[in-house]
């Protein structure tokens, strides 16, 4: 190869896949982790300039001099849209269901019928133009009226964020032609055929790169043989929105199940704790037809493009489906406290449980906070990229956090028993930590996101002058190597110089922010004033090893993403302007700045969660009302 052809391949090559490849990884790791980047540079390119991840308000709020504080607030949901009839008669339906106890069939899966009622009230159209029978629900709205549905019945709550975020309406809304929408979309608003989206193989998980299944066009058909695994809502019947090989290029198919396995179709069952109320399972295709007009051909990109696209939503309504969950729980540790003695006293005089129950309100705020903002941004056209990776992981362990630390330790020994809300839910309320992918794997793609523009402006060039120069280990104090890499050095050393010197970006005195929580915010301005050098100094120090130190990386990302909580709750808490969300935005920016410092609890700390939890217990937290309690198990009275 020549050195023109080196040039023009170094520029094919994406920053990830440059770095691989200088860093020692192998031809195939290279090649894969390049093939990611592409998808997600693909992703990018759909957006105009100003909504691209890179003038997202984290990405700004990181790199940039001033903190753009005004992007990290949003402005709430009017109460007049034309499908608010819609979500009231929805979950009017779901709490009648669940109310006279038909909710699930004799298998245990939310019934036919209640999924049908659902389709005539408008349900599994939220997200669908009303130009295709759906109701055009804006993305806040639709957020919201998820986390209203989980606070009655969280599993359908998650039937509609698979059908309408990840299932096949996304894709076909976004990426179908005009025929196709027409074809598939009033089908699906009305529930006619519910969706799924088949991505996940046995060997093809967090990375996508692994997928073996194929299409080959033959005729008038596409030919699918391969094997999916962990589809939720796939069964006979339904639309799948299908990832697979063609020509060895990833593709999206929108492919509809026949009603009956055959010798094309095959449903693998399998046991899953999860899920239980759901349908999830494998599916099985040999040489399996779908029509070739079923292709869908985003304008950029490929079927990773499709797949990616739609993840941001379903990441954001995992949150949303977490506020609801956790309301649902926290409405159920109220009467139990009260009604529990423990030596002649209530257990809700307990400070123990004071605290369990102020930190959980805590968490929700947290979780509605990042819910309206980041459904907001991406209303406003925005990506949403990093926002909703934050939503997802902050959403998912705050359930898990208040299911096990909270929820379960209030009940004791009842919390194991068969019909009991946590025993026979446990599973769901863990396997968000799971869904649209693992917290801590997305906390790396968090970092990678955000540090992206940053390596390939100053670090991107210093590597491929390594190679050129022919030098393996650099060392920044040799002077051979500072007078080789020079050209490329200086641009890099006058940014950190500018950055060393920066002060701490300050509130503006005109800026609407609680003067309760004017504090937390300040300490968060500082953390990301410090952020930007912590990410540059790990680049540089580990180099083009940096992609193996993956704790190091996690640690970072979580760092930024609790400033950025502390931020969007406290802005949060003062758009509510309600005494109890004031409260427990509180208490949540405290809990997040002592885990940034490491600062012990001071008692003032637990003054504050003793105050908010009695508010809570004499019922002036208001998103609590009309939640159902479930009978006290085992009274011992």
């Amino acid at each position: 190869m020549n050195s023109t052809q080196n040039e023009e391949k170094d520029r094919d090559m994406s920053f990830a896949e440059t770095a691989m490849r200088l860093g020692g990884k192998s031809e195939e790791e290279a090649k894969r982790t390049g093939a990611v980047d592409k998808a997600d540079d693909q992703v990018e390119a759909l957006f105009a300039p100003q909504y691209k991840t890179s003038n997202s308000p984290i990405h700004k709020a990181v790199w940039e001099d001033k903190v753009p504080l005004g992007e990290f607030a949003y402005s709430p949901v009017s109460r007049t849209a034309p499908f608010l009839p819609a979500m009231k008669n929805c979950v009017e339906t779901v709490r009648r269901y669940v109310e006279s106890g038909t909710i699930y069939n004799e298998r245990g899966k939310v019934c036919d019928e209640l999924l049908a009622d659902l389709g005539k009230a408008g349900y599994w159209g939220m997200l669908i133009d009303s130009k295709y029978g759906g109701q055009g629900s804006s993305i806040q709205h639709f957020m919201n009226f998820l986390t209203q549905i989980a606070t009655v019945d969280p599993t359908v709550a998650g039937l509609a964020s698979v059908h309408g975020c990840i299932g096949a309406v996304d894709p076909v809304s976004s990426f179908g032609t005009e025929e196709q929408k027409k074809r598939f979309l009033p089908r699906l608003a009305s529930g006619e055929t519910l969706s799924a989206f088949a991505l996940t193989e046995p060997g093809a998980g967090s990375d996508l790169t692994a997928l073996k299944t194929t299409a080959k066009l033959e005729g008038d058909h596409y030919v699918v043989n391969g094997e999916k695994l962990f589809i939720t809502n796939a069964v006979t019947g339904r639309t799948i929105g299908l990832v697979c090989l063609i020509d060895g290029k990833p593709a999206a198919l929108i492919a509809e199940l026949p009603k009956e396995e055959n010798e094309n179709f095959r449903i693998v069952n399998y046991g899953l704790y999860a899920l239980k109320h759901a349908f999830n399972n494998g599916l099985v295709f040999t040489n399996f037809k779908v029509p070739k007009e079923n292709l869908l051909k985003p304008q950029i990109g490929d079927g990773l493009t499709v797949a990616y696209h739609g993840l941001n939503l379903g990441r954001l309504a995992l949150c949303s489906g977490a506020a609801g969950t956790m309301r649902l729980m926290l409405a159920n540790m109220l009467p139990w406290a009260k009604f529990r003695k423990t030596y002649g006293q209530a257990i809700e005089t307990r400070e123990l449980v004071k605290r369990r129950i102020a930190r959980t309100a805590a968490l929700i705020c947290g979780a509605d906070a990042l819910v309206n903002w980041g459904s907001y941004l991406l209303d406003q056209g925005y990506r949403g990229e990093l926002e909703c990776i934050i939503a997802k992981i902050f959403g998912s362990e705050a359930q898990k956090e208040v299911a096990i630390e909270y929820f379960m330790k209030t009940h004791g020994g009842r919390s194991f028993m068969h019909g009991h809300m946590f025993g026979d839910n446990v599973h769901d309320f863990l396997a968000p930590c799971i869904y649209e992918g693992e917290g801590e794997m997305l906390g790396m793609a968090f970092f990678k996101s955000l540090a992206k523009q940053h390596g390939s402006q100053f670090f991107e060039p210093v590597g491929k002058a390594l190679e050129r120069e022919k030098i393996k280990s650099f060392n920044p104090l040799n002077p051979a190597h500072a007078f080789a890499l020079r050209n490329e050095l200086m641009p890099y050393a006058s940014w950190r110089l500018g950055k060393e010197m920066a002060f701490a970006d300050s509130i503006p005195q005109d800026f609407p922010l609680h003067e309760r929580l004017q504090g937390h915010v300040s300490f968060a301005l500082r953390e990301l004033r410090d952020s930007p050098i912590e990410l540059s100094h790990a680049m540089v120090t580990h180099q083009l090893r940096l992609a193996d130190r993956q704790c190091r990386i996690a640690d970072m990302s979580q760092r930024i993403q609790d400033a950025i909580t502390i931020i969007v709750t406290a802005l949060h808490a003062t758009t509510m302007n309600d005494e109890v969300t004031i409260d427990a935005a509180d208490i949540l920016c405290q809990d997040l700045t002592r885990k940034l410092t490491g600062e012990r609890v001071s008692d003032s700390y637990f003054k504050a969660c003793r105050k908010l939890a009695d508010k809570i217990i004499e019922g002036k937290m208001k998103s609590l009302e009309g939640i159902r309690q479930s009978q006290i198990m085992f009274p011992y009275s």
